[in-house]
């Protein structure tokens, strides 16, 4: 009995071992995997850190040659008042920042409201600096610089973001540049605790406001590169301006008719139009608006609608929806250089058939700070001359006050 009880114990012990053995095996295989583990996380982490503290934002050379400068003291200046320990050339940029945001900030304004009107007014007034004809001397060379775009009103992408980051410094919001080797735009943060893309000197060339306005990293990526692990995250979708300015519709059908409507204004050479819809859409649902851009587009052309096209884009809305945002944009006009009065477009015509005798239509020299139309001789003086809707110059004469040809 006692040999029997020995047997069974050993037997007994002898499983556990056996037993203890494949544990043991088995949490040591469990605590590699879980280390190796851990120090791949650490060593992504240690990766993410390391661009993070390489991440250069001023003194980079956006495509080797346009540096994204410091402007700290201007706006630092502007928060305190004492411009005493600026350069000259930076006082006179603080100066002109000072002046625009006295014009475009109200007082009560939201963070969003004063982002919205620096975007604004920097789309309206600043060209791109490679598209004037003649070069300006401020723009050659320095419209990569707050202080040459302000004055030259031409800019680069390094010159639009590197002003735009002035001007939320100058108004007290987060902003950083973000750049790749090619190219350089904004990234700001609003009173909701979130980040937003916005890229003014793309809209501007594109000729499509808003579009790249207030952008999540998402929407971002569609036209951008960048090293997302060397800067916050933009994933607020509240102000985006889709999200801001859409009208809801029941489907796309509905789009239609209201881009006809948009059309038929005839107003200025930039339309953004933004849609939600009552029909929640999946997001297979939205390639079906690439067929309805496509014949938005046919449509234009075969009806002789100008020189136009369109392009969409859809945006993350609120509760998990969508939104498309569709851009309007006329090539037909000139996008930049300076508006001259009718009488100054009609004296230039004139000038010029008179030395090489030939027409040049008004509407190609530039646009017009008011329409002249055809007989309209308001501004008009002794020995100026008038270019009518035909195509005709004639001169005025005050001295009979009528029109000689």
């Amino acid at each position: 009995m006692k040999k029997r009880t020995v047997v069974i114990l050993s037997l007994v012990l002898a499983a556990s071992v056996a037993v203890s053995a494949v544990t043991l095996g088995y949490t040591i295989n469990q605590s590699r995997r879980v280390n190796s583990y851990i120090t791949n996380q650490l060593k992504r982490q240690a990766k993410a850190e390391e661009k993070k503290s390489n991440y250069k934002e001023d003194g980079y050379k956006v495509g080797g040659q346009y540096e994204i400068r410091s402007t700290t003291d201007i706006s630092d200046a502007y928060k305190s008042g004492d411009d005493s320990k600026l350069s000259d050339t930076d006082k006179e940029t603080l100066k002109k920042a000072s002046d625009i945001l006295k014009q475009i900030i109200k007082d009560g304004d939201s963070d969003y409201q004063k982002e919205l009107a620096v975007y604004e007014w920097m789309y309206q007034n600043i060209g791109q600096g490679a598209s004037t004809v003649v070069t300006l001397p401020s723009a050659s060379g320095s419209d990569f610089t707050p202080q040459g775009v302000l004055v030259s009103k031409q800019a680069v992408c390094v010159g639009y973001a590197t002003t735009f980051r002035m001007f939320m410094q100058m108004l007290g919001l987060e902003c950083h540049i973000v750049h790749n080797d090619y190219h350089s735009w904004d990234l700001v943060k609003l009173d909701d605790g979130c980040w937003y893309h916005v890229d003014v000197y793309t809209d501007v060339s594109g000729r499509t406001e808003y579009q790249n306005f207030n952008m999540t990293d998402a929407t971002a990526e569609g036209g951008h590169d960048w090293d997302s692990a060397a800067l916050p995250a933009a994933d607020g979708v509240k102000y985006t301006y889709a999200v801001q300015n859409n009208q809801q519709v029941k489907d796309l059908y509905s789009v239609i008719p209201l881009v006809k409507k948009e059309l038929d204004k005839k107003a200025a050479d930039r339309h953004s139009l933004y849609f939600s819809f009552k029909k929640s859409y999946r997001m297979d649902d939205l390639q079906k608006a690439d067929p309805l851009v496509t014949g938005l587009n046919s449509a234009m052309s075969m009806a002789g609608i100008g020189d136009m096209s369109i392009n969409g884009a859809w945006y993350n809305g609120e509760n998990n929806t969508y939104i498309l945002g569709l851009f309007i944009s006329d090539y037909s006009a000139q996008q930049n250089g300076a508006k001259l009065t009718a009488k100054e477009r009609n004296k230039l015509a004139a000038a010029i058939k008179k030395s090489f005798g030939v027409e040049v239509s008004a509407d190609m020299l530039g646009e017009s700070i008011e329409d002249a139309g055809n007989g309209d001789y308001k501004d008009a003086g002794k020995g100026d001359m008038i270019g009518g809707a035909d195509g005709t110059v004639t001169e005025y004469n005050t001295d009979n006050g009528g029109v000689a040809k």
